[in-house]
């Protein structure tokens, strides 16, 4: 591991966290067309890492980089504590990868699925069959095992490609846009599998254009933008760089309102709804400090609800043309 890439520290219990997956310096570039500009990646094991970005911002590029698909010009990278220039053999032995088109075989079976990629692993007959069983039922495709893929549903397909994934017992698993098309019921089903396969140990690099999934799964996340890292952190490390929280107040009584609305000075009015609103970073401090005023001064509000931005909020302004502050050092560990 180069030097300049340092464990991270489990904040649970203290203890150094490996990474399984560590870049200073990525570059790659298609002709005069730069698409990383030297990113640094750092990605625990045991965790969910989720690369955001607008369309060509690079993240396929980078998951078949991290994956040996194919080579970068330039850069330190080590996938599962192998150097990914001199080891490939043994980073690809440690990883599964589910890309963005499924890898299924729609004119053979689930299960006929499952076993040819038991016979691209090298495992014998009954282990392999062992193993496909296991992940048909893992993934409640048992049922579906003899029916040709053809006939699955997107949903199906999605579970089955991920299955073939599984057969060799990757440590680290590249999911590059595993739930674009599916239903919504489908994608929840989908990240209870994720979440199922990081208890296990698994360590996850997904690249989704959901951010409402990157928000739900991912331990940290990164935003590519310009070939460049715009921001890295946890998801509410992210929500806080971007304006735009408050607390909004509102009132049934006129004269309370009236009361609130001259002593908070600082608030926006809303005269007809009979509502204030305070700049907050939703932070509980700022919380309590509200509900302190309002029980020193006797006023009572009717509702009180926070709002803080969310991560298109993020999304949006770290890939606009106005850059965006990134988290201090601190912040993002």
């Amino acid at each position: 591991m180069p030097s300049s890439v340092m464990p991270m520290t489990n904040q649970t219990n203290g203890r150094p966290t490996a990474a399984a997956i560590s870049a200073v310096g990525l570059r790659k570039s298609y002709g005069d067309k730069t698409v990383l500009d030297g990113i640094d990646l750092h990605v625990p094991a045991g965790s969910v890492f989720a690369l955001l970005g607008p369309n060509g911002a690079g993240k396929t590029t980078a998951v078949k980089i991290l994956s040996t698909l194919i080579t970068a010009d330039g850069g330190q990278v080590r996938v599962g504590g192998h150097d990914l220039t001199t080891e490939a053999q043994a980073v690809r032995a440690a990883i599964g990868v589910t890309g963005q088109f499924s890898a299924v075989d729609g004119l053979i079976t689930g299960e006929e699925n499952m076993l040819l990629m038991a016979d691209l692993h090298h495992l014998s007959r009954q282990e392999g069959r062992r193993v496909a069983a296991e992940l048909l039922r893992r993934f409640d495709l048992t049922e579906a095992a003899k029916k040709p893929a053809s006939t699955y549903s997107g949903g199906m397909k999605r579970r089955l490609d991920i299955a073939m994934t599984l057969v060799g017992a990757p440590r680290i698993i590249f999911l590059d846009e595993p739930t674009t098309g599916l239903d919504p019921r489908s994608r929840h089903t989908m990240w209870g599998i994720i979440r199922e396969l990081v208890t296990g140990g698994v360590t996850v690099f997904l690249t989704t254009q959901y951010l409402e999934e990157a928000d739900q799964l991912a331990d940290r996340i990164a935003v590519l933008n310009g070939g460049k890292i715009a921001a890295e952190g946890t998801a509410e490390e992210l929500k806080r760089l971007i304006p735009g929280g408050h607390v909004r107040l509102r009132f049934t009584d006129p004269t309370a309102y009236r009361t609130a609305a001259a002593a908070l000075t600082g608030a926006a009015r809303d005269d007809e709804a009979l509502a204030l609103q305070l700049p907050s970073d939703g932070s509980q401090r700022e919380l309590r400090s509200v509900l302190d005023w309002l029980d020193s001064t006797g006023v009572e509000a009717d509702e009180l609800t926070v709002h803080t931005p969310d991560l298109d909020d993020v999304f949006f302004a770290l890939t606009a043309t106005t850059p965006v502050p990134a988290p201090s050092e601190e912040s993002a560990r």
